[in-house]
C-alpha cells in the first residue's frame, strides 16, 4: 500500500472518486435547504504545510537503536508519516486531523518486516519505557490507533505492519490460509482467489484495512452471514508480546481447558502485536445472487429477517434499511429530483446468496416464500447489483460533507430480536434530541437513519448513521455530547456498545457497565500478566 497516494487527514485515495457525480450540485443544494441555509459553508481542512507537529521525544541515539533492530529506511520521523499515523479515521479523529491538532502524533513510525523484528521492537520498548501502537490500515473509527503513552513512558512509536504482507500458505486440504498481519484486503483476496478460495471478509473498510486489524477489532464483513465475523474465521495467530512470541492453539477444537486463542480477536493490540494468523477459507462461490425487496414498515422487514435466520435460510447477507436510510440513499443515487418527492415511505432490504448454483437457487426460492409471506415485494436484482458495485464508495462522502460544514458519523450495536424495535426507536430519538440541542442553529435538526447490517438466530446488529450541521466553534464537544447520548441509549436498551467497530478510546467509558466487575477484573489480570508495563496500545480496551 503506497501511503503517499492516501489522504493523511481523510478517507482513502487522495484522488478520491466523485461519488455523487452529476447529481452533486443538486444534492448539496438540497442539504443546504434541509439545514435551513441558502448554501452550505466552506470549511476546508488545514493543509499539512500550515500545521506544526510536536517535536519527536526520541533523540538521535534512540532512533539509531530502532534502526539497528529494523533498518534505517524503515524508521521515520518524516512529518507526513507522523501526521498520517496520528489518529484513525473516525469522525472524531478527522476533526482533530483537519484542524491540525496533531498532539497525538507518534514520535516515530517503524515498519518491521518479520516476526523476529517485531518481537525485538517489543523487547526494546519494554527495556526503554516506550509505548507501542500496532497499526494495520489505520481505519479504526473508535480511537483504536491513537498514539498515547502513560506516566513514566518516554515516547510512543507506531508499529506499522504494512511490510508484513505475504500469504504464507494456502492449505486446500484443511481449507486454511496462513498470512502475515499487514496484508491489505484486496491483496489478500487476489492471492486467495488465484488459488480458487476466498476468506469472504468484506468490511466497509476492505480496501484500506488489514488481516491483523480485522482480527484485533473483531470485525465483520458484509457477507458475515455466510463467512462469519473475525472470531468465526480466525483459527490461530502468532503475537509478539513482552513475554516473548505467543503462538495460540491451532487445533480445530479442543477440550484442554479454555481455548486461549479466543483472547486474540478483539484484543486491539493490548495483549500482543499480531504478526501472522491462520484463517478458515472457503471455495470460491460458483454463483452470487443479490436481490432487493421493499417493505412498507421497518418492523415487517425486521420480522422477515428474523424468520430467514431462524429458518436457517443460508443467506450471505441480509441488509435492511429503515425508511430514513432508504430515502437518503435514494437521493444520493437519484439526485435532488428524488428529494423533491419527499420521503419514500418504505424500507429497502438487500438479500444475498453465495455458493454453488444449486445452493443459491434453493436459498433464493426459500427466501422468496418467506419474504412474500412477511409482506415483502420483490424488486429484482438491479439494486443488489448496484450495491455490490458501489459498496466501498460510501465513506468517500464524509470528507466533502466536512468541507461543507456538515458532520456525519456512525454508531453500531447488536441486540436480541426482542429488544431490537425499542432500541431502534430509543437510539434514533436520542440522536435527534442531542443533535437538535447541540446545533449551531436554533431548532436545528439532523438526518438520523439505521439499517440491520448483520443478523443471527438470536438477534441482529443495528448500524446508525447521522448527518448534522457542525458547530465549528465546539465541534469535538458537539460530537462527544451526541455520541454519549446515543451510547447511553444503546446500553439502556440492552445493546452492546459495539458489534464490530471495537472499543478503542471512544467506547471505553461503557465497557465496565457492559462487562461487569468480574469480567473487567479478568481483562485487567490478562493485561497485567501479558504486558505488566502497559506498553502495548495503552489507554485502549481495558477499563
Amino acid at each position: 500500500m503506497d501511503k503517499t497516494k492516501l489522504r493523511w487527514n481523510g478517507w482513502g485515495l487522495c484522488k478520491a472518486p466523485d461519488v455523487l457525480g452529476d447529481n452533486g450540485e443538486g444534492i448539496w443544494q438540497w442539504l443546504a435547504q434541509y439545514f435551513g441555509m441558502d448554501a452550505l459553508p466552506d470549511t476546508p481542512a488545514l493543509p499539512l504545510n500550515r500545521i506544526s507537529l510536536p517535536s519527536s521525544r526520541l533523540d538521535a541515539s534512540q532512533l539509531k537503536r530502532l534502526a539497528e533492530i529494523t533498518d534505517t529506511e524503515r524508521v521515520t520521523t518524516e512529518p507526513r508519516e507522523r501526521a498520517y499515523h496520528a489518529r484513525g479515521r473516525g469522525y472524531h479523529d478527522l476533526l482533530h486531523l483537519r484542524a491540525g491538532k496533531l498532539g497525538t502524533a507518534p514520535d516515530a513510525v517503524v515498519y518491521p518486516e518479520n516476526a523476529p523484528e517485531t518481537q525485538a521492537l517489543v523487547a526494546h520498548a519494554v527495556e526503554n519505557g516506550i509505548a507501542l501502537v500496532p497499526y494495520g490500515g489505520g481505519s479504526s473509527v473508535v480511537g483504536g490507533v491513537t498514539p498515547s503513552l502513560l506516566s513514566g513512558q518516554c515516547a510512543v512509536v507506531t508499529v506499522d505492519m504494512a511490510l508484513m504482507n505475504r500469504v504464507l500458505e494456502i492449505n486446500k486440504t484443511d481449507m486454511v490460509a496462513h498470512g502475515e498481519a499487514g496484508i491489505y484486503g484486496p491483496a489478500l483476496e487476489e492471492q486467495l482467489q488465484e488459488a480458487g478460495v476466498t476468506l469472504g471478509h468484506y468490511p466497509q473498510s476492505f480496501e484500506y484495512s488489514t488481516l491483523g486489524g480485522w482480527i484485533a477489532a473483531r470485525g465483520a464483513g458484509h457477507q458475515s452471514n455466510k463467512y462469519g465475523k473475525a472470531e468465526d474465521w480466525f483459527l490461530a495467530a502468532s503475537l509478539a508480546t513482552p513475554r516473548g512470541i505467543w503462538r495460540t492453539e491451532t487445533f480445530p477444537r479442543s477440550a484442554a481447558g479454555p481455548m486461549l486463542r479466543d483472547l486474540v480477536p478483539g484484543s486491539e493490540g493490548a495483549f500482543g502485536i499480531i504478526t501472522d494468523a491462520w484463517t478458515r477459507i472457503h471455495a470460491l462461490p460458483e454463483k452470487k445472487e443479490y436481490r432487493a425487496w421493499f417493505f412498507q414498515e421497518f418492523q415487517a422487514g425486521v420480522n422477515a429477517t428474523r424468520t430467514l435466520l431462524q429458518h436457517d435460510i443460508p443467506t450471505a447477507m441480509v441488509r435492511l434499511s429503515d425508511a430514513n436510510e432508504t430515502f437518503f440513499y435514494s437521493v444520493l443515487h437519484g439526485g435532488a429530483e428524488v428529494a423533491a418527492n419527499g420521503p419514500l415511505g418504505f424500507c429497502l432490504m438487500l438479500v444475498g446468496f453465495e455458493g454453488d448454483a444449486a445452493e443459491v437457487d434453493h436459498g433464493c426460492a426459500r427466501a422468496e416464500e418467506i419474504l412474500c409471506a412477511c409482506g415483502g415485494a420483490d424488486m429484482g436484482a438491479g439494486l443488489g447489483a448496484m450495491w455490490l458495485h458501489t459498496r466501498f464508495e460510501t465513506p468517500y462522502l464524509r470528507d466533502p460533507m466536512l468541507d461543507r460544514g456538515l458532520g456525519v458519523d456512525t454508531i453500531e450495536t447488536v441486540v436480541a430480536w426482542e429488544n431490537l424495535p425499542a432500541l431502534h426507536e430509543r437510539v434514533c430519538q436520542a440522536l435527534e434530541i442531542a443533535i437538535a440541542d447541540n446545533s449551531p442553529r436554533e431548532a436545528g435538526k439532523g438526518i438520523v437513519m439505521a439499517h440491520v447490517s448483520h443478523s443471527y438466530r438470536t438477534g441482529a446488529s443495528l448500524y446508525f448513521t447521522f448527518v448534522f450541521q457542525r458547530d465549528t466553534a465546539r465541534d469535538v464537544e458537539q460530537w462527544r455530547t451526541v455520541k454519549t447520548a446515543a451510547s447511553d441509549a444503546i446500553i439502556a436498551a440492552g445493546g452492546s456498545i459495539s458489534h464490530h467497530h471495537g472499543v478503542g478510546t471512544d467506547h471505553l467509558p461503557w465497557i465496565a457497565q457492559e462487562k461487569g466487575a468480574v469480567a473487567c477484573a479478568l481483562l485487567r489480570s490478562v493485561k497485567k500478566e501479558m504486558d505488566p508495563q502497559d506498553i502495548l496500545n495503552p489507554g485502549k480496551l481495558i477499563p
